[in-house]
């Protein structure tokens, strides 16, 4: 992998491959996100994969954007792509933190286990009530995101809005967050521990 590869290029390449019909579908969910900023149809409507990926990353940050991005993929049932940008950004991360800062080393290198396991996880968890009350009861959630999560269908798209907004807060909210799965899902838990 060429060492001027950036987590921007990597996005870029995932929407330029994808089909154009896919394409368009891609940015109306990018438009239609129930959480975080929302990005104008102007913006996105009749623009190439290029222009696309300025405005994410501009909106986003890098690493924020191929987030959103993954989550949309896995929406739209492209999975295959999904994982290939995914992994993609995952190795440009570890690379791009092993040639910087001690710091940036050791967040490459220590990827949560909530990171690792996204795309299982808003697959797979169903018991998301209690889930949601205890976020909210230790405070990861505050009460006007957790009424909006609970509105959100399906239950994939709570875990989405889950990803993008509390989650970002940083490792303590994942910690946090993976204490309650092990409660509330530990047969899923076990399952994605065993397959490490």
């Amino acid at each position: 992998m060429s060492c001027l590869r950036t987590l921007a290029v990597a996005l870029e390449d995932a929407l330029e491959d994808l089909k154009e019909y896919d394409f368009r579908k891609f940015c109306s969910r990018l438009r239609g996100r129930p959480t975080g900023p929302k990005i104008p149809r102007s913006r996105v409507d009749g623009k190439s994969p290029v222009e696309v990926t300025e405005v994410m990353v501009s909106t986003f940050t890098e690493q924020e954007a191929v987030r959103v991005a993954v989550e949309i993929l896995t929406s739209m049932g492209c999975n295959e792509e999904a994982r290939s940008l995914d992994k993609e950004a995952s190795e440009i991360s570890s690379a791009s933190g092993s040639a910087g800062t001690s710091s940036a080393a050791g967040s490459a290198q220590d990827h949560h286990f909530l990171d690792k396991n996204q795309l299982e996880l808003i697959n797979r968890v169903t018991n998301l009530e209690p889930i949601l009350d205890e976020l909210l009861f230790r405070d990861v959630i505050q009460q006007e995101r957790y009424d909006t999560i609970r509105l959100l269908c399906p239950r994939q798209a709570q875990m989405r809005a889950l990803f993008s907004g509390p989650l970002m807060a940083g490792r303590g909210a994942k910690d946090i967050f993976y204490e309650i799965l092990q409660k509330h899902e530990k047969y899923l838990i076990d399952d994605l521990r065993g397959t490490e």
